[in-house]
């Protein structure tokens, strides 16, 4: 299984990023997908996760109404549109893959590498 995230960047306060994340060598279409982000010195934290159809998502509430989490099962990818970053969104950012939507955050089954999200005040 390879989960390949992308997109990271550099971007001022109030500015927006998408990641995405190509995964291969599982039924995409069968895993819940999230999204994960580490600061320096810090857990790694929640941020998104989707449904196997995406019908149903979850967000911690530090991104709630400013990151969407989506996914293309027919391209196996899933997305992360990140809007009105802030500085402390400054993060390694992570996709996950998982069983199910409900408990992808305590339970993850595979993971990618990060790409590196930094937002300039």
């Amino acid at each position: 299984v390879q989960l390949q995230a992308s997109g990271g960047g550099s971007v001022q306060a109030g500015g927006s990023l998408r990641l995405s994340c190509a995964a291969s060598g599982l039924t995409f279409s069968r895993s819940a997908m999230a999204w994960f982000r580490q600061a320096p010195g810090k857990e790694r934290e929640f941020v998104a996760a989707s449904s196997w159809t995406g019908g149903t998502v979850y967000y911690a509430d530090a991104v709630k109404g400013r990151f969407t989490i989506s996914r293309d099962n027919a391209e196996n990818t899933v997305y992360l549109q990140m809007s009105s970053l802030k500085p402390e969104d400054t993060a390694v950012y992570y996709c996950a893959a998982g069983r199910d939507s409900r408990t992808i955050v305590h339970q993850q089954l595979y993971w990618g590498r990060g790409t590196q999200v930094t937002v300039s005040s």
